[in-house]
């Protein structure tokens, strides 16, 4: 298990801004094959449920929910990035988006795992 940090994060436009703690660091990247994350093709790390706090702008966020509507997709309405989700698979964590985190590129991973979902 990697230490647990705290990373700063934001939206395209700088318009959501947000502080998330990764209890296991960039150890989780992956990225999931559903119908929906194959189309974003974005690289996401776990965060525990409540372990997101927004520093700005949370209202600024839209939600989509598709097939079971279990998922919780958020996107900023300005810019229309997707900063992050609550999974259906596990309710109580969060997937961030690592390109909207300080200092991340989806390109830093040799290599990421893909999980089915």
């Amino acid at each position: 298990m990697a230490e647990p940090v705290e990373m700063d994060g934001a939206c395209h436009c700088g318009t959501v801004r947000f502080r998330v703690k990764l209890t296991d660091g960039l150890k989780t990247a992956r990225r999931c094959n559903c119908s929906f994350c194959r189309m974003r093709g974005a690289v996401a790390v776990s965060a525990a449920y409540g372990d997101i706090t927004f520093l700005a702008c949370e209202d600024a966020l839209t939600l989509y929910q598709f097939n079971t509507r279990s998922a919780e997709h958020y996107f900023c309405s300005t810019c229309g990035i997707y900063t992050h989700h609550r999974r259906r698979s596990n309710p109580n964590q969060y997937d961030i988006n690592v390109a909207c985190l300080n200092g991340v590129s989806p390109f830093d991973f040799a290599e990421v795992a893909v999980v089915d979902g």
